[in-house]
């Protein structure tokens, strides 16, 4: 089997607020909207987010997501009005600052991450 992309998808009840807010979090409109309640983002080569109205999962979700510099990440964050908690240490010199959206979907964002096999 071959994966061409990644998608996680976000489950939303208020589609508008929630579009509005991932602007801020990934600090530009979303890069596809190909249906009504659906936005896009390509965070990676092959690698979206989705923003999607699911009443009934709105709030369960979890996004990790890891990036080049988390301080820097959680600075510009500040510098869009989303406010990202405390950087804390995990494992193995990684570190994690987690959000939550206006629903209750967990973003954690991961510094220092290297895949280890």
């Amino acid at each position: 089997m071959s994966v061409d992309h990644v998608l996680a998808v976000v489950p939303v009840a208020d589609f508008e607020a929630a579009r509005a807010w991932y602007e801020r979090l990934l600090g530009r409109p979303a890069d596809n909207r190909p249906m009504e309640d659906l936005a896009e983002w390509q965070v990676t080569g092959s690698g979206w987010v989705q923003v999607f109205r699911d009443e009934e999962r709105a709030g369960l979700g979890l996004l990790n997501l890891a990036v080049d510099d988390l301080d820097r990440h959680v600075a510009d964050l500040a510098e869009r009005g989303v406010e990202a908690g405390a950087i804390r240490a995990a494992t193995k010199d990684v570190r994690l600052s987690t959000i939550t959206d206006p629903d209750g979907n967990e973003v954690t964002f991961i510094g220092n991450f290297r895949v280890r096999y």
